[in-house]
């Protein structure tokens, strides 16, 4: 598709109002035109077929046949770029989005108010930039299929162990999935501590921490501020907060959380929480930079390569978005371009490679 040209969008919501404000929302922009609408997951799959949209928008919360439902069908018959519209207002709500990004839509957006929000145009920008973002979406990447989660073990390795060696990774438009497939797959004798910064709001980080623990053999959690930092465990940055890690008083490492500006347009962002590992760790400090939109993590990461940490980049072929791992390639470099499958073994080896020089 060239530039010029504007992308065919599919809005799909129960709501006959929410359907409107959508659509005057995508209409006023040059980039994008609505072909049509939906009230139900059947109605979205029969307009799919009829009118072959680019895009969808697809409301996550409706009846007859749910968002979750809807998706599964359009990925597995006819797959294309597709951003959710959230509510949001349960936890299962937020479960349900995030089990979305995970099968396959490339990003959600959170509706300000609830399942009929009068005040949709504050937003109206965030849903530009993610219909954006699902122009640019590789489907191959989308499309490969997960390997199959063995369930977290009943007996974990212990914990309380102040880390020596940390783990940082970025991600954003794509991330939940690149992660559901990443975390589960670091073994639980990692001896190091695992930071993740995913571009995502308020609402939404601590139920994907609680996703992320029940697949994994390392215990994953939301982050705390002046939290000790603890070999085998995975810190998610919250929504809304900066991360950094600083040397706490009595020895070991602490968890910062600041809601300073944006970077990148974000917060949470990876600069600060890669540079800050660079400083803290050096050698033993492994960096990564999954799939998403922007530049974040490409400064962060170099910080870490020249303290002497290694870097690993996410491939184009498995990536939904190669903006992040491209940029991060170009201004820092990499140990390794691994694809998605191959990430975890990466760090591990590149982790014990450098304790080994160390020892």
């Amino acid at each position: 598709m060239s530039s010029s040209a504007q992308a065919s969008v599919l809005v799909v919501d129960d709501s006959s109002f929410m359907r409107r404000l959508i659509t005057q929302i995508i209409d006023a922009s040059p980039d994008f035109r609505v072909i049509g609408t939906a009230r139900n997951g059947h109605d979205a799959l029969k307009q799919i077929h009829a009118l072959d949209p680019q895009i969808v928008t697809l409301d996550v919360e409706m009846p007859v046949l749910d968002g979750l439902q809807t998706l599964g069908y359009i990925m597995s018959e006819t797959p294309r770029p597709v951003v959710m519209l959230s509510a949001a207002g349960t936890d299962g709500s937020v479960d349900l989005t995030l089990r979305c990004l995970e099968i396959g839509a490339v990003d959600f957006v959170k509706k300000p108010s609830g399942p009929i929000s009068l005040d949709l145009a504050t937003i109206g920008d965030t849903l530009l930039d993610a219909l954006r973002a699902a122009r640019e979406v590789n489907l191959g990447g989308v499309q490969l299929p997960m390997r199959p989660r063995v369930a977290a073990p009943n007996v974990r390795r212990a914990y309380g162990t102040a880390a020596t060696a940390a783990i940082a990774i970025a991600a954003s438009t794509g991330g939940p999935r690149a992660l559901a497939e990443l975390i589960p797959n670091l073994p639980p004798n990692l001896d190091a501590a695992v930071f993740v910064v995913q571009h995502m709001p308020v609402g939404f980080t601590r139920s994907l921490a609680s996703r992320l623990d029940a697949m994994s053999a390392l215990q994953v959690c939301e982050a705390a501020d002046g939290e000790n930092v603890e070999a085998n465990k995975v810190y998610v940055a919250p929504g809304g907060h900066h991360m950094r890690v600083a040397a706490s008083v009595g020895g070991g490492h602490q968890i910062l959380l600041d809601d300073g500006p944006t970077i990148w347009g974000v917060r949470p962002a990876a600069d600060p929480l890669f540079r800050s590992v660079a400083e803290q760790f050096g050698r033993n400090s492994v960096g990564v930079v999954l799939t998403g939109m922007g530049k974040d993590g490409s400064e962060g990461l170099r910080a870490i390569r020249s303290a002497g940490g290694a870097a690993v980049v996410q491939d184009e072929r498995t990536s939904t978005i190669y903006g992040m791992p491209q940029a991060a390639l170009a201004r820092a470099g990499a140990d390794r371009v691994s694809p998605l499958d191959e990430v975890a073994p990466a760090v591990v080896q590149l982790l014990a490679t450098r304790r080994a020089f160390v020892a």
